[in-house]
């Protein structure tokens, strides 16, 4: 199975680019609603949650993870590579390599929780990559709960993302990055407050891409993979069984989902 966690609902923008790119494979995710979100907790913490998430997912017989959490990604990947051996994604350094594609004038937004964007770790990954390119970060900490509470039309949270999106106006950037794998589920929004011509970079898009072209390439890892039936045999657990979850997963993924409680 592949193996996707990450705070809360969010990680299902990870999960349904994974069903669309591949199918054919059962997955199992696990959300930590019980503690959202992550982006507010020191980087012990968010490594110890991470450790505890790894574990539950690979009791559960998964062979390869996917970290479907920027908080996660930014303070704890290493140390996930280094304590396990299965293969494991993250969601920041696919984003990086689009924005470099895509990004025009070198000038680009990224926002995401504190945890992230005080880490610093798209600036960093970015100006290696090219030195010349300008990055401007904003952290968006109401914006995961708005998510988790199933705000994602309502007239407050448009006027809080134009709140956030305003400073990176003013900069003129042409790409934004979307450093939570939340953010996605507001995508509408944020892609109108920003501006039409502004690319937004969905980092649970393009992790899903790579993971695509990591089994292709790696077959003997795809053969160990537990196969759905007819698109069955996924399972999704979560911490805690919060009131707008199931609501919110059936909207986004289109159809119902069998929750668990880990």
């Amino acid at each position: 199975m592949i193996g996707i966690f990450d705070s809360g609902i969010g990680g299902l923008t990870v999960v349904r680019e994974i069903l669309e790119l591949l199918p054919e494979y059962r997955i199992v995710y696990f959300g930590d609603t019980a503690r959202t979100p992550y982006g507010t907790k020191s980087p012990k913490t968010i490594t110890e949650y991470a450790i505890e998430d790894m574990e539950f997912l690979l009791a559960q017989g998964a062979k390869i993870i996917i970290i479907a959490c920027n908080s996660v990604s930014s303070v704890a990947a290493d140390i996930l590579r280094e304590k396990y051996q299965v293969p494991i994604f993250e969601v920041i350094a696919p984003a990086v390599q689009k924005t470099l594609e895509v990004t025009r004038n070198l000038r680009v937004g990224v926002i995401g929780t504190r945890a992230t964007i005080g880490s610093g770790v798209y600036e960093r990954s970015l100006k290696t990559l090219r030195a010349h390119i300008q990055v401007f970060s904003q952290a968006c900490p109401l914006l995961v709960p708005l998510v988790e509470e199933g705000w994602l039309k309502r007239p407050e949270t448009k006027q809080i993302v134009r709140k956030y999106l305003f400073p990176l106006k003013l900069k003129q950037v042409d790409t934004l990055v979307l450093g939570c794998t939340h953010y996605p589920l507001l995508k509408r929004i944020i892609q109108t407050k920003i501006g039409r011509r502004v690319r937004v970079i969905d980092s649970s898009q393009e992790a899903a891409r790579w993971v695509k072209s990591y089994l292709e390439n790696h077959p003997e890892i795809a053969h160990q993979l537990t196969l759905a039936q007819n698109g069955s045999g996924h399972r999704f657990f979560v911490s805690d069984l919060t009131p707008n979850f199931e609501q919110i997963a059936e909207d986004f993924l289109g159809h119902s989902i069998p929750l668990e409680l880990a």
